[in-house]
């Protein structure tokens, strides 16, 4: 077994790897297994000497290359292998292992906290077990505030109070608010943005609490229609471009500061065009 920290050179190939596969064990039956990890970091040498060693030794020796992007393996190699693709995990998968892990551990987590877990694993396991350890070691106490806390995630209610400033406050106050919360929290545009085109794109379900916000300058119908974020398809479609395009930017390098300005102008902007069409 050779991984992606050991030497994988042409040289590799043909001595170590030659040898192993060439030989046969006399009184034992099965095959011969080499596990090359990350192969996809292999030059491109050291591929095209591999094809000829699976083709040769196949009776004998089986390969197993495991890769993160296969458009990296040769064209030539993927031919002689069967692919195997492995997704990200469900939760269903996800929540039994955590909870032996817990169980093991002695952790004491909330089930609010199991589920940020779950959500900001994304279906990987070692970032779920990773992210469990270190709000563990953290904060004692393992809760849906903890884990976003511990990893600087933006929490649902404040991506629910950004959204709430931008929709039904003046520029100049949703500007304040957003940059004291990111001040405070720590949280970076990026995250925000991220968060807030979930919401966009679910509808909506998890923005009922700004319809339930007193302090709303706007009338009950107009805020009616905000909080739902149930924009007409030409809104909803130029405003997605809008984010895709202040992300654009911030990938670029630009400030944050300036980006953070186009992204309230552009929910002013749509809050104005739902108005006026109701």
């Amino acid at each position: 077994q050779l991984n992606a920290s050991d030497d994988r050179g042409i040289d590799i190939v043909r001595g170590p790897i030659l040898s192993f596969a060439s030989t046969r064990t006399i009184f034992k039956k099965g095959f011969k297994l080499v596990i090359l990890d990350e192969a996809d970091a292999m030059t491109q040498d050291a591929q095209n000497a591999l094809r000829r060693v699976i083709e040769k030794f196949t009776e004998n020796t089986r390969f197993c290359l495991i890769c993160n992007y296969l458009s990296k393996i040769i064209p030539a190699l993927q031919s002689r292998c069967t692919r195997f693709r492995f997704g990200p995990l469900t939760p269903e998968l996800m929540v039994p292992r955590l909870q032996h892990v817990i169980q093991e551990e002695g952790v004491d987590v909330s089930e609010d906290g199991m589920k940020a877990l779950v959500t900001l694993s994304s279906g990987d396991m070692r970032r779920a077990l990773n992210i469990l350890q270190s709000t563990s070691m953290a904060f004692g106490k393992v809760t849906e505030e903890n884990v976003y806390t511990c990893t600087g995630h933006p929490l649902k209610s404040d991506i629910a109070n950004i959204l709430d400033w931008m929709l039904n406050q003046d520029f100049s106050t949703a500007y304040r608010k957003i940059m004291e919360l990111k001040t405070l929290k720590g949280l970076a545009l990026q995250d925000i943005l991220t968060e807030i085109h979930l919401f966009v794109h679910r509808g909506g379900e998890r923005l009922q609490m700004i319809l339930e916000r007193p302090d709303s300058p706007l009338p009950f119908t107009e805020c009616f229609l905000l909080s739902t974020v149930d924009f007409p398809p030409s809104i909803r479609i130029q405003l997605l471009i809008k984010l895709a395009d202040i992300e654009y930017r911030l990938a670029a390098g630009t400030s944050e500061k300036i980006q953070l300005s186009s992204l309230i102008a552009a929910f002013q902007v749509t809050r104005d065009l739902v108005v006026a069409e109701a």
